[in-house]
């Protein structure tokens, strides 16, 4: 690398943020730019490690282990030490189509397996890659670049969250004609309403579908395949079809008093709240935390922007469940480098209601035992109680063991259910006759996509089930392979 000794010399440091009592106030981003300097500083920290894990992207305990993508991470880290930009940008669009997502909302894996991370804050790889397409926007060199030629094949993508963007991106270069049929008003998936506008500002979803758009991709909007258009038209009408639909059947919590009104899954709460900021104007659902007492039930990344969207409605007072224990600060024994570290993390959203209340808000091992209602039919209190972990001793995992004494009420008129996904919805699978798995996720072989249906590929959390957005452009990356060889008898997409 250009600085061999800048892991000893430089340390970690990460970009300011805009000071959480203020940034409650509007929607949004809440990173400030990182000096010029300050970045080459911390591309010098990349330390021309004989192995680097920060690119394998392998599943190690079933966490992700290094860069999903396999980005060239040491590669462009040593071009941003040395002020080459613009080769930094090209080694970083090799492998990944949508650096502006993942530099904002993934949660690095790749810095969680960096060699220096072993007895060392690991590289501000996130930050750098962030920066790195940032500056290719802002000096002119992401431009659209249509397919020199067109192979006559037509492909459908279903869904346009970053697996179906991905894929389509892909199968536009190689030539084929791409239609994206989304069912929202918006082009983006999850990226439009699944990611409040503070984490991920939507100029910088549609700035790359208008240069999608520029490059020849169709994208058909406010139409749901299976119900607007017939899923067997697929099948006459193009001559390969990717499912990339998500995993959006959120997981319910059916105890008693989960039909008052107040409750709500996230995906509601904050699809209606995105809706309302880009309009301009709360639309008809909109659900509003304004004075009232919030709890937000899953401790997940969409529990907490829960809590940021909200801190930023008005909220009274706000806590948030966790059935599992507390992580620990630090790695623990069983959880070694270069695993996922499984260790305590306050995200933007708490860093706020920390901020706002003087505590932190979330509540572990805490088990919601019944929703209770007002006069009205409106949940007004939750009852819980404390659980902790335990094993009958005959090797099945710990299970959640109810502590006497410790019932507890707590009064709230909003509640949010953040606890994951189950798996993709039937509109579009069953028409076409698709086979599911016993977790109902699409039935498609790793590294192949096909599924049961001939020329009918699956692709992102609709194939894997819930997971990151950098595993989604993975699979969307790799389904357009599979396809484009289906379609051509070989492929030369990477």
């Amino acid at each position: 690398m250009g600085k061999p000794t800048g892991f000893m010399e430089y340390q970690r440091e990460l970009p300011s943020k805009r000071e959480p009592l203020e940034r409650i106030q509007d929607w949004l981003e809440f990173e400030l730019p990182f000096p010029d300097e300050s970045l080459r500083t911390q591309g010098a920290r990349c330390m021309d490690c004989g192995i680097p894990f920060c690119h394998t992207g392998t599943l190690i305990s079933g966490m992700a282990s290094g860069c999903p993508i396999n980005n060239l991470i040491p590669e462009w880290n040593d071009l941003v030490y040395r002020g080459l930009w613009q080769q930094a940008l090209e080694r970083l669009l090799k492998t990944n189509n949508f650096p502006e997502f993942t530099g904002r909302v993934c949660p690095a894996p790749c810095e969680g397996s960096c060699t220096l991370g072993l007895n060392d804050p690991p590289v501000t790889i996130k930050n750098i890659e962030h920066a790195i397409i940032d500056r290719g926007f802002e000096q002119g060199w992401v431009t659209p670049h249509p397919p020199a030629r067109r192979t006559g094949k037509k492909v459908a993508v279903i869904g346009s969250g970053p697996a179906g963007l991905a894929c389509a991106d892909q199968l536009n270069h190689a030539g084929h004609s791409v239609t994206v049929f989304e069912r929202a008003d918006r082009i983006g998936g999850l990226l439009i309403y699944g990611i409040p506008n503070m984490k991920l500002d939507k100029t910088v979803v549609q700035r790359r579908v208008d240069l999608m758009a520029a490059e020849g991709v169709q994208f058909v909007t406010n139409t749901e395949v299976g119900r607007d258009f017939p899923a067997e038209r697929l099948l006459a009408e193009f001559d390969a079809t990717v499912l990339c639909g998500g995993a959006t059947r959120p997981r319910d919590f059916p105890i008693e008093g989960r039909e008052l009104k107040g409750i709500h899954f996230a995906m509601e709460f904050l699809t209606a709240n995105t809706k309302a900021v880009l309009n301009g104007a709360p639309p008809q659902d909109f659900i509003s935390a304004r004075d009232l007492d919030v709890i937000v039930i899953g401790g997940g990344d969409t529990g907490t922007d829960c809590v940021g969207t909200s801190l930023r409605h008005g909220c009274r007072n706000l806590v948030q469940f966790e059935i599992l224990p507390e992580p620990p600060e630090m790695r623990q024994a069983d959880n070694p480098w270069p695993e996922w570290p499984k260790v305590l993390r306050t995200d933007y959203g708490l860093q706020e209601a920390i901020a706002l209340y003087n505590h932190d808000p979330r509540h572990y091992e805490i088990l919601t035992k019944r929703f209770v209602g007002d006069e009205n039919g409106r949940v007004k209190e939750l009852h819980t109680v404390q659980v902790e972990w335990v094993t009958d001793g005959n090797g099945k995992r710990p299970y959640p063991k109810e502590i006497p004494g410790t019932e507890k009420v707590w009064p709230a008129q909003l509640v949010l259910l953040a606890m994951g996904f189950l798996g993709p919805e039937k509109t579009v699978l069953e028409p076409l006759g698709v086979v599911q798995d016993e977790r109902s996720n699409v039935k498609a072989a790793e590294g192949k996509y096909m599924t049961s249906v001939l020329g009918v590929f699956a692709a992102g959390d609709m194939r894997r089930g819930q997971s990151l957005v950098v595993w989604a452009i993975n699979e969307g990356r790799g389904a357009a392979r599979e396809c484009d060889r289906y379609l051509m008898g070989e492929t030369h997409l990477p």
